[in-house]
């Protein structure tokens, strides 16, 4: 069974760096797709960074370059720089079938998420 537990959250000076993790309970092979979402509060969950069977990370708009999704066997990882107080979200892992690569993994598998604040 996949599970997913993010962390690497907190609080953070605006114009700070964090580094989120996501452990997968299994190795996750090039046969899934696997993605940051973020939830701002009182909006919809929105998908953030994406890295699929092809290996290539693929961005929302928003980001700007100032986040960086990577990966090793058994972890993925998101690095925000420049942090803005309009990150301030829950961040979550997921993962999908492989498949058309698309930001969103047509994620089937969550974490729990980890909350990320960022303070003026």
């Amino acid at each position: 069974q996949v599970r997913l537990v993010e962390s690497g959250g907190g609080s953070v000076q605006s114009g700070g760096t964090l580094r989120l993790s996501c452990a997968q309970s299994v190795y996750l092979s090039s046969d899934y797709c696997l993605a940051w979402f973020r939830q701002i509060p009182g909006k919809e969950r929105e998908a953030v960074a994406s890295i699929a069977g092809d290996g290539r990370p693929r961005y929302a708009q928003f980001t700007s370059d100032r986040f960086i999704i990577s990966q090793d066997t058994r972890n993925l990882y998101l690095k925000v720089y420049n942090l803005q107080p309009s990150d301030t979200a829950v961040y979550y892992c997921a993962a999908g079938p492989a498949g058309p690569p698309r930001l969103n993994c047509d994620a089937k598998y969550w974490g729990q998420g980890t909350q990320v604040t960022v303070v003026s």
